[in-house]
């Protein structure tokens, strides 16, 4: 039997602060886990087609193989499913919505690393204030799971839909300014997950001190952060090559060695991360198959045991 679980199922069993100790105990385990295959392709409508499989992680019977759909002008942007399979006869455990997981997955996975590598901010050594640009899905798990893992100060929210900045702003107690340089100047630290395609942000932008999380550069042709802003800071990806080829480094036309480390090797204390409270930090990952596997098998093994979702025969 096979699960299906909707996204309605899935936020009713994943919760920012299960989901994030998942991931890192993904980030500080998967030393030897293949980096797994990234399929991308242009289709003769507006949008790509994307799969990413297989996602393994040590200590787990089980492997995922994940399909979307991204359309920039649709709401979601990204739709598709991620299928999670036994390890030892192959059998489809679950169907799972991928809009949803990848959203927490990756907002969370993001919310690691910023935590890991931004200077303590404000009074309390939290946050400080917490710059968005790009309002969507990702931005949304990323402040929510950031909040999990140190309070903030204020939020500043930027969008080029206004609407959609305003509600994420009433949403999370934010104000909305007008551009992303003014989010950058006043910003602790900044959360950008946008579909620019040529940077939204230069060297001249963060000041000395800050911390800059970025995820819009998933796919070729698509770039948030300058070669420049790149070249000048502490940069951390999730995986070195895969950044050199569809990331943020291969938007700045920047090789695998301009990463000074993985998140991993940060979590693991095999790279210190930041050395001092005026170095630029910037995390810039392009996501990894094992990520959909950590929180697949948290949400297939909470809605066994509390009878959610709906469970189909595929082989009848």
């Amino acid at each position: 039997m096979t699960r299906l679980l909707t996204r309605s199922d899935l936020e009713a069993v994943l919760e920012p602060e299960a989901c994030a100790a998942a991931l890192r105990d993904g980030f500080v385990h998967a030393t030897d886990t293949a980096t797994g295959l990234r399929v991308r392709t242009d289709l003769p409508f507006p949008g790509t087609a994307t799969a990413l499989l297989p996602g393994l992680l040590p200590g787990i019977d089980a492997y995922t193989v994940k399909v979307n759909a991204k359309f920039p002008a649709a709401r979601p942007a990204l739709r598709g499913v991620v299928c999670l399979h036994s390890g030892r006869d192959g059998a489809l455990l679950a169907l799972l919505d991928s809009a949803t997981l990848t959203a927490w997955r990756t907002g969370l996975s993001a919310a690691l690393g910023t935590h890991a590598l931004a200077a303590p901010g404000g009074a309390d050594g939290g946050a400080g204030t917490v710059g968005v640009i790009g309002a969507g899905a990702q931005a949304e798990l990323m402040v929510r799971g950031l909040a999990a893992l140190r309070p903030r100060d204020a939020l500043l929210v930027h969008d080029t839909d206004g609407a959609r900045a305003a509600a994420f702003a009433a949403r999370h107690a934010g104000r909305v300014v007008a551009s992303a340089r003014e989010v950058a100047a006043a910003a602790d630290l900044v959360l950008l997950a946008t579909w620019a395609r040529e940077p939204v942000l230069t060297l001249a932008d963060i000041p000395p001190g800050r911390h800059v999380t970025s995820l819009g550069a998933d796919e070729p042709g698509k770039q948030e952060l300058s070669a420049d802003l790149l070249a000048a800071a502490l940069v951390v990806v999730d995986d070195r090559e895969a950044a050199a080829a569809t990331g943020a480094l291969a938007a700045a036309g920047l090789p695998a060695a301009a990463a000074d480390a993985t998140l991993g090797e940060v979590l693991r204390g095999e790279h210190p991360g930041r050395t001092g409270p005026s170095e630029r930090t910037v995390y810039a990952p392009v996501g990894r198959p094992w990520q959909d596997l950590a929180l697949a098998w948290l949400a297939h093994r909470r809605a066994e045991e509390r009878g959610l979702g709906t469970r189909v025969d595929l082989l009848a």
